[in-house]
């Protein structure tokens, strides 16, 4: 088993994977609803529509991993998949590129707790891994025909224990 240390998550460093989805000075920002809301627009390359697929919005709950040791990988090759926390909570988000999962290209990223990933079509990702508690997450991702869910299992050695 290897130790891997979270990185701070930031658009440049996840963009091999995908989208980081948050309110920031990077995103377009348009005044709406006569001023007094700001849309931050456009956030995240949702990409759901191979072989007749649709968008589908979720809630998922989910606790942490104790102990933090990452042993599958799971990935979407006809859609993107998002996850954006709701209750204000850190969590981790590994991630491996597209193509044959190797698990010594494996990153792990700290989110804050408002921020989201969008995880590009085909790119190797761990289930949710929140931090603090058992947390709620908006999940926007793909419904439709077709096989859209791919699993690997780590062997023992290539087991990552977060640290």
């Amino acid at each position: 088993m290897r130790n891997l240390t979270p990185e701070p998550l930031t658009a440049e460093a996840f963009a091999p994977f995908g989208d980081v989805i948050e309110a920031s000075d990077r995103a377009e920002q348009v005044a709406i609803n006569y001023g007094y809301t700001t849309r931050f627009n456009d956030l995240a390359a949702i990409d759901v529509g191979d072989q007749g697929g649709r968008a589908v919005v979720s809630l998922f709950r989910a606790r942490p991993l104790a102990p933090p040791v990452l042993k599958i990988f799971e990935r979407h090759p006809l859609g993107s998949q998002s996850f954006t926390p709701l209750q204000g909570r850190p969590f981790l988000a590994a991630a491996a590129p597209a193509g044959d999962f190797d698990p010594a290209a494996v990153r792990v990223f700290r989110a804050g707790p408002h921020q989201g990933v969008n995880y590009r079509k085909g790119v190797w990702h761990h289930f949710l891994l929140p931090l603090e508690a058992e947390s709620d997450f908006l999940v926007i991702d793909r419904a439709g025909p077709g096989q859209n869910l791919d699993e690997v299992e780590l062997t023992e050695a290539d087991w990552i224990l977060v640290v």
